[in-house]
């Protein structure tokens, strides 16, 4: 069972989403809420596998919410969901912490699709936010002072690739022949190597080095 949380102001929106989740075969909406305060007070108790996370919310902005769970753990999987597509709102949430990025007009079979894949281990996005993703990054690249890349393997650079494509660890471990162990072994070298601390992060220092 994928325990989901719901963090969106408008209430026909989020009442939507509980039902669309607590209608389909495993998955459990464990909490719906309209601000983010009210999710950083229950995180502990409810515990959810993937956190879906509007940006433009009363008080505090979905952005700092991203940020402030990433202070209190880096194993959350927040996949945003939000009206926004501009390069600096998608830049600023992935860079925050965000495991993915979707639009409100996704269709519920794939937003059901995307939040199992973050529950996995995936970087899930809309086929043209994945497209402004990879375009930012490489301009972004231009404009970062160049530091010498840093040292993987031949299969640690294969599976990285795996995510940046928005790949879970499973779809990695089958494309690769290897198991999941694996995949999950390849990504501590990688983070240690990489000096990061989540997927997102992960994804954004291997397009700005060129490493994939």
């Amino acid at each position: 069972m994928i325990k989901v949380a719901i963090v969106e102001d408008n209430e026909m929106i989020r009442e939507g989403l509980k039902i669309l989740i607590d209608g389909t075969e495993g998955y459990e909406c464990v909490a719906a809420y309209p601000d983010c305060e009210s999710l950083l007070r229950k995180i502990d108790k409810i515990d959810p596998n993937v956190i879906l996370m509007d940006i433009d919310l009363p008080g505090m902005s979905g952005l700092e919410g991203i940020r402030q769970l990433r202070e209190k753990s880096e194993d959350y999987n927040i996949l945003v969901l939000t009206i926004y597509d501009e390069n600096e709102v998608i830049f600023e949430a992935l860079c925050s912490g965000a495991c993915g990025y979707l639009v409100k007009k996704t269709p519920p079979a794939r937003l059901l699709e995307a939040i199992k894949e973050a529950n996995e281990g995936g970087a899930p996005m809309n086929t043209h936010i994945a497209r402004k993703v990879v375009n930012l990054f490489r301009q972004t690249k231009e404009i970062i002072p160049h530091e010498e890349p840093a040292s993987l393997t031949p299969r640690e650079k294969e599976v990285l690739l795996g995510l940046v494509e928005g790949n879970s660890y499973k779809a990695i471990a089958d494309t690769l022949f290897i198991s999941v162990e694996t995949v999950r072994f390849h990504f501590r070298n990688i983070y240690k190597k990489l000096h990061v601390h989540s997927q997102s992060e992960a994804v954004v220092k291997a397009i700005k080095e060129g490493l994939v």
